[in-house]
């Protein structure tokens, strides 16, 4: 017999499935030919639990838990899964948001997008331009001169200081 406890139990537990990151299927980019591929062992093997959750599984790193957020030097910040360049230091802004955020990538195909669907809602992911991997996602509300906000994982970036 179906009982409110029963579908109350059983619908907070569907919930915290869905927002698990195991099992959570990738974004559709993810299954395009991209210059760097490996197979989902070699990513475990080359990527931190963290980094392969949000790169190779699409999760969100809590906000304000990169020390890439508060990282104001010059510099480049690359994709942590292939090294490849995304986002000048000059393009980063404090959105207030607790991500690493930029309102340009360092060149038009340094990253690509694609619809987000989950969740209930409608939005833009952002992923690497050479390997895939989900940075983050794409919003317009940005500042000047371009009025975006690539609103990014710390865990899915490094960053590489400018020589002096």
């Amino acid at each position: 017999m179906l009982t409110r406890r029963f579908l109350l139990t059983s619908g907070a537990a569907g919930l915290t499935s869905w927002f698990s990151p195991v099992g959570f299927d990738a974004f559709p980019a993810l299954a395009e030919d991209f210059r760097v591929a490996h197979t989902d062992a070699e990513w475990r093997k080359l990527l931190t639990p963290g980094q392969y959750a949000v790169l190779r599984q699409s999760a969100t790193e809590p906000p304000f838990s990169s020390p890439l957020l508060n990282e104001h030097r010059p510099g480049i910040f690359s994709c942590a899964g292939c090294g490849h360049a995304l986002f000048a230091s000059e393009t980063k802004f404090d959105s207030g948001t607790g991500w690493p955020s930029f309102w340009s990538p360092l060149a038009e195909d340094a990253v690509g997008t694609t619809q987000d669907t989950t969740f209930g809602m409608i939005r833009t992911a952002v992923h690497c331009g050479r390997c895939g991997g989900h940075l983050g996602h794409l919003f317009h509300d940005g500042p000047k001169p371009t009025g975006l906000r690539y609103c990014m994982n710390g865990v899915a970036l490094t960053f590489n200081r400018a020589a002096a």
